[in-house]
């Protein structure tokens, strides 16, 4: 019984300790989804670096643009054995050579080095729109999340506050000898069970706190408070095909399939493009080593495509396209059913939602106060107010998290769309 009674005392302490430290966080960012989305897209260090790689990309397409380099070479004697003196050329002694070669490319090797250039830098861009889509579904998750978990804590506060006033009562009429040993210890166990869910509720609001500000850049020690509109979502006209096809149009994550594709089948063209020999000419002058005192000549090249015709790299290319055309028929398969799924889903917590439960919520707040009274003036038994206040804090929290479930909808349509449907 001692024990108890200590546990008792350690635990009022232990929530009060863990306010103070919440409360230690003086620099609380109250912030709505509107303002958090603007400061994500702003400061996110991901999105910045993923930024770098898409302008690294668009640098390659002005590099594939770029001409081969002419080649410049010399060749001269380095020892003369009759006047034995090294790089002996006077007297028009000695042997010099140059020679000044350039490569032409043929079959528009170029110009479609350049297509799949610009077809990498789509496809880099689309995964940079991508991430930012990702990001944002899970600054939207987050947020919608913490603000339910803060409306939890404050039901948990709000019974706990009304337990602690009932076990102080209660013991009171205890050592009067009015109330049973069984009665209190009851009491002490309900406020023993809500303290435990409490810090329960602390410690998922501190892990989805690391991750806002982690989204948000702001500094480590700030509490982001995030401001949500309880009002119910209006019904919206949700045309399923017409969303599909808004999805084919915006998902980043379709695009880069396309893109991706579409960078295949250039790259083919490349690659057959490849097999066709490129052309060297060039021009040289040769002193004191040819038929001619100073020969001038004229100098054309091109490898034969006898063995090395590019074939093996034709074949992966041709694997490759249909590769990516069975990968984007699968990819659209999913974001049909990712949007049709994200529709019903919407509708189904839709129509659980509604201006009723807000009349609901305000009448059980004052039938709460009210049992509570009831039970201090002995209107009603233990057993029942327990009943009551376990109903009340299951029924709130059910109410809450029904809330929070139609926000993960909207996040779930929006994201399945790739664009704003219905603004949470």
């Amino acid at each position: 019984m001692q024990n108890f009674k200590k546990l008792t005392l350690i635990l009022p302490a232990f929530t009060l300790i863990t306010s103070l430290n919440a409360k230690a966080q003086t620099d609380t960012l109250k912030i709505n989804f509107q303002d958090a989305e603007k400061q994500f897209l702003q400061n996110n260090l991901s999105l910045v670096a993923q930024k770098y790689n898409v302008e690294s990309t668009k640098a390659l397409i002005d590099q594939a643009k770029l001409w081969d380099n002419p080649t410049l070479s010399t060749d001269q004697n380095i020892w003369d054995g009759g006047t034995k003196k090294f790089f002996y050329h006077a007297n028009d002694n000695g042997q010099v050579f140059l020679q000044l070669s350039q490569v032409f490319t043929t079959a528009g090797k170029r110009g479609k080095q350049v297509q799949v250039a610009k077809d990498n830098a789509q496809i880099q861009e689309a995964e940079f729109n991508d991430l930012m889509r990702n990001l944002r579904y899970n600054l939207q998750l987050d947020f919608g999340q913490v603000a339910t978990l803060v409306q939890q804590g404050q039901v948990y506060q709000k019974e706990i506050t009304a337990a602690n006033n009932l076990v102080d009562a209660t013991q009171k009429t205890f050592d009067a000898g009015n109330t049973s040993m069984k009665d209190l210890i009851r009491l002490k166990a309900l406020l023993f069970g809500l303290q435990n869910d409490m810090v329960e509720n602390s410690r998922q609001i501190n892990e989805l706190q690391t991750e806002l500000k982690t989204l948000l850049r702001v500094k480590e020690t700030s509490f982001v408070l995030p401001v949500v509109n309880d009002t119910p979502v209006q019904d919206v006209n949700l045309d399923v095909m017409a969303l599909i096809e808004q999805a084919k149009t915006n998902r980043p994550d379709y695009l880069s399939n396309q893109y991706q594709l579409k960078s295949s089948t250039h790259n083919l063209a490349l690659q057959k493009a490849m097999a066709a020999p490129d052309v060297t000419i060039g021009g040289s002058f040769d002193k004191n080593s040819s038929y001619a005192r100073n020969y001038y000549g004229l100098q054309i090249g091109l490898p034969l495509p006898v063995f090395n015709r590019n074939q093996g790299n034709i074949k992966s290319a041709k694997y490759d396209v249909m590769s990516q055309q069975a990968t984007l028929q699968d990819n659209e398969v999913r974001l049909r059913n990712d949007v049709v799924q994200a529709i019903n889903q919407y509708k189904l917590n839709q129509q659980l939602f509604s201006t009723q439960q807000t009349q609901f919520n305000e009448q059980y707040d004052k039938l709460f106060n009210a049992m509570s009274t009831s039970l201090k003036q002995r209107q009603i038994g233990l057993v029942e107010f327990i009943d009551f206040f376990d109903s009340y804090k299951d029924t709130k929290l059910k109410i809450l998290q029904q809330q929070y479930n139609l926000q993960k909808s909207i996040a779930d349509l929006n994201f399945a769309v790739g664009v704003t449907v219905i603004k949470p």
